[in-house]
């Protein structure tokens, strides 16, 4: 297990040798007007596992009647404002292979959603398993996408996590997220954390999210 998250840096290392390489000045991109185009990282990449990369092949492969949908993700939105055109999406701010390596799939007729996640070497809590706030963020991306698909702006009034085992460091697991029913602006949500071969349950959780006006003001 930590055999392999050594391997991974020194891959990542290397990577970034290669990449400073090409593009000796990096910082004139913050000063070019060329126009951005948004990278989506929810696709393969060198640090993604076998595990990961096999499980993609999968859903890839369930998108094509049209019952899944894979979900595009994107470090920055063009939709924040002037002044916080430097936020970016907490999940996507590590580089490749460090963090949190993962895509979602979306089923609309089963109001699920499914995360395909590898959790990096920096996300470690006790020495070789992943933080269990690593672990919490990502359970809350997954519902929080599974109640924004139907029910448009929401944020998270309540996530209750059961830890049922630790999660090795650098290893796959497979979040499943349902919507289990709307009442009025608020929706009910249940999820599950298991390995590749589902046979070890890591973590449970129920969820409230709040339908929110976008007409209104948050503060």
């Amino acid at each position: 297990m930590l055999r392999s998250c050594t391997a991974a840096l020194r891959t990542l290392r290397a990577l970034r040798g290669r990449r400073a390489a090409r593009d000796p000045v990096p910082a004139r991109r913050w000063f070019s007007t060329e126009k951005v185009i948004l990278k989506d990282h929810a696709l393969p990449n060198p640090s993604w596992s076998k595990d990961l990369r096999r499980l993609f092949d999968q859903f890839m492969k369930k998108c094509e009647d049209g019952a899944w949908e894979r979900l595009p993700s994107y470090k920055n939105s063009k939709l924040v404002k002037e002044q916080l055109s430097q936020a970016q999406l907490f999940t996507r701010g590590y580089e490749d292979g460090l963090g949190f390596e993962y895509v979602m799939f979306y089923n609309d007729d089963e109001k699920r959603t499914v995360c395909l996640f590898q959790g990096g070497p920096y996300l470690q809590g006790v020495p070789g398993f992943l933080h269990g706030g690593a672990i919490a963020t990502m359970i809350d991306a997954t519902v929080g996408m599974c109640a924004a698909i139907p029910g448009g702006i929401v944020m998270t009034a309540n996530l209750n996590i059961n830890f049922k085992r630790p999660i090795p460091l650098c290893s796959v697991v497979v979040i499943n997220s349902q919507l289990d029913k709307i009442e009025g602006r608020k929706l009910f949500l249940s999820c599950n954390v298991r390995s590749v071969d589902e046979k070890i349950l890591y973590s449970e959780a129920t969820s409230l999210f709040i339908k929110l006006d976008p007409e209104k003001s948050l503060t």
